[in-house]
């Protein structure tokens, strides 16, 4: 899997009830044909970050078809979480 571009939003808390920042990312990704998350439209992957004192980390992580946003009942395998993650650290700083 290769993170080809994204997009991210700081996600605004009005009632001050979260711990530190949140922001969604949408990373949009290219596989193998081969790889089971391969369909010829595409997908995305949602990304919830949280960002607090204590560290950062992922807080969901969704995978949705491109042409209909529809989730995808998929998971990642956990060297591609990891890969999002540091994705997603690497792109606060």
């Amino acid at each position: 899997m290769v993170i080809t571009e994204h997009t991210v939003e700081k996600i605004e808390d009005p009632f001050g009830i979260l711990e530190g920042d949140r922001y969604e990312y949408r990373l949009f990704a290219s596989v193998d044909e081969e790889d089971e998350l391969y369909s010829p439209e595409g997908f995305y992957i949602r990304v919830l970050y949280a960002v607090t004192e204590s560290g950062q980390h992922i807080a969901g992580l969704f995978l949705h078809n491109r042409i209909d946003d529809s989730v995808l009942d998929f998971e990642l395998e956990e060297d591609e979480v990891e890969m999002v993650r540091e994705y997603c650290a690497s792109q606060l700083s």
